[in-house]
């Protein structure tokens, strides 16, 4: 960096750019739903922590997936918050990087585990007898280390690319939060080869995970369909359908953000798509999980009943 710049200390989040009554009432919406996201985690991870009748590798996953919703949400809405109230904030440089470190490892720790969830479905539909020797706890405890190391590790790749840049202004990023490629935007230095590693690996984690769970399904389709009764299938699908309205909803969302064509301002629009991300998806994902699982409801009923004056 050239002894003629100034480095940047802090950034200036320009969040949603829109009047004062609508900025006042999305806080009061999204102060809402991620009330909603933190409640609703929070009681899937306590149901699994005091419910012994969930403690199966399945719902061991499904604590992982629900600390991934609570920390995505943390990280991104409380200083989205606190913009809606007061526009363009300030966030120190070392406040920023730490964000996006979070959401990096965040997205791509989701990505591995739903790849690991649809292999514990897989096992347990297509090879019932051997489900419990396959996924023994040290195989589940490895496999969950596995996929936030991974997330860790390729977040430490994508800030060893960003750190080294200089930042000399101007200091407004276009978002709600320190995403990457808007960060990238606003660096002193040529920064096409960082854009095409990121866009690279994004569709790799996306295209790569994706192509996983479609094959694990379709051996699970494969052997539901070779059940007898109507009732078996039916049972068999349930135990499914949850694990894949969740992928519907947060793969669906990264293919059209990374990987569909591109329309109008492409920035304005990952904005919005990432605020289903960091928000709605959280928020989404306990509630699916509740509403169609009836293991979960049942557990619920459990512990509402227990602490029920007798």
């Amino acid at each position: 960096m050239g002894g003629n710049q100034t480095s940047v200390t802090e950034f200036l989040l320009v969040g949603f750019p829109l009047s004062p009554r609508m900025q006042l009432l999305l806080f009061g919406l999204f102060s809402l739903l991620f009330t909603f996201t933190l409640l609703g985690n929070g009681v899937i991870l306590g149901l699994i922590a005091l419910d012994s009748k969930l403690h199966t590798p399945m719902y061991f996953f499904l604590s992982q997936l629900a600390t991934v919703d609570i920390t995505y949400a943390c990280n991104t809405v409380p200083q989205m918050l606190v913009n809606l109230l007061s526009p363009a904030q300030p966030i120190s440089f070392a406040g920023c990087m730490t964000q996006t470190f979070l959401f990096l490892t965040c997205g791509q720790t989701e990505c591995f585990l739903l790849v690991v969830m649809s292999y514990d479905r897989y096992v347990a539909i297509c090879l019932p007898l051997r489900y419990s020797t396959i996924m023994s706890w040290r195989i589940c405890i490895t496999l969950a280390m596995t996929s936030w190391t991974s997330g860790v590790l390729l977040a430490l790749l994508d800030m060893l690319l960003l750190l080294p840049l200089p930042f000399c202004g101007p200091q407004k990023v276009n978002h709600y939060f320190c995403e990457i490629l808007a960060i990238l935007k606003l660096a002193c230095a040529d920064t096409h080869l960082n854009e095409v590693l990121i866009m690279t690996g994004g569709v790799f984690m996306l295209l790569g995970p994706v192509s996983a769970i479609v094959a694990s399904y379709g051996h699970i389709v494969h052997a539901i369909l070779k059940i007898q009764s109507a009732e078996g299938r039916w049972k068999a699908f349930s135990t499914c359908s949850s694990h894949l309205c969740v992928v519907g909803l947060y793969y669906g969302t990264g293919i059209i953000m990374y990987v569909g064509p591109q329309h109008g301002d492409p920035q304005e629009k990952k904005k919005y798509l990432l605020l289903f991300h960091s928000l709605f998806n959280p928020m989404l994902n306990p509630l699916i999980y509740s509403l169609r699982n009836r293991e979960v409801k049942a557990a619920l009923r459990r512990r509402l009943e227990k602490g029920r004056p007798s």
